[in-house]
């Protein structure tokens, strides 16, 4: 299996990252249903780490 370059994991990290952000930001302001899809996106890119 090939090593995923650090600029590409760096990438995907941020994008972990700010659909965290986001999520919780979401779920503070009560918008639980975007809350939950900006962590299901956040998941998604993060099995791009594994």
């Amino acid at each position: 299996m090939c090593r995923m370059s650090s600029l590409q994991r760096i990438a995907w990290l941020l994008t972990v990252a700010i659909c965290a952000i986001t999520a919780s930001l979401l779920a503070v302001a009560g918008y639980a249903g975007y809350a939950a899809v900006a962590g299901a996106v956040g998941l998604s890119a993060a099995i791009n780490l594994l």
